[in-house]
């Protein structure tokens, strides 16, 4: 089954915690990652099916945008990661969020 991770970058809390919450209800994907990115940027890491990541990445980018104050800065999409780059990066299915892996 082909997988991918979203990655979205917001300015401010509450615009990464809205598109967080949006994008887990909008598909079925499973937040893999999140964490402070510089200076008051946050970011948030899903896995899922391609098309579920879809879907979830433009809720929650909508959801990001309409948080009060909230902008996205950086998005985007890698389709059917690599091993190597699972295994180097932050995106991979850890101990904590394997109770929620629906595929």
């Amino acid at each position: 089954m082909p997988q991918a991770v979203g990655v979205i970058q917001t300015s401010g809390f509450p615009s990464v915690l809205a598109a967080a919450d949006a994008m887990v209800k909008a598909s079925e994907v499973v937040l893999v990652h999140f964490d402070l990115a510089e200076r008051a940027q946050f970011f948030v890491a899903i896995r899922g099916k391609v098309s579920d990541v879809e879907v979830a990445m433009e809720a929650g980018k909508t959801a990001a945008v309409e948080a009060a104050g909230g902008s996205v800065t950086n998005h985007y999409i890698v389709r059917n990661p690599p091993e190597n780059v699972e295994s180097v990066l932050p995106i991979h299915f850890t101990d904590l969020v394997e109770d929620f892996r629906i595929f």
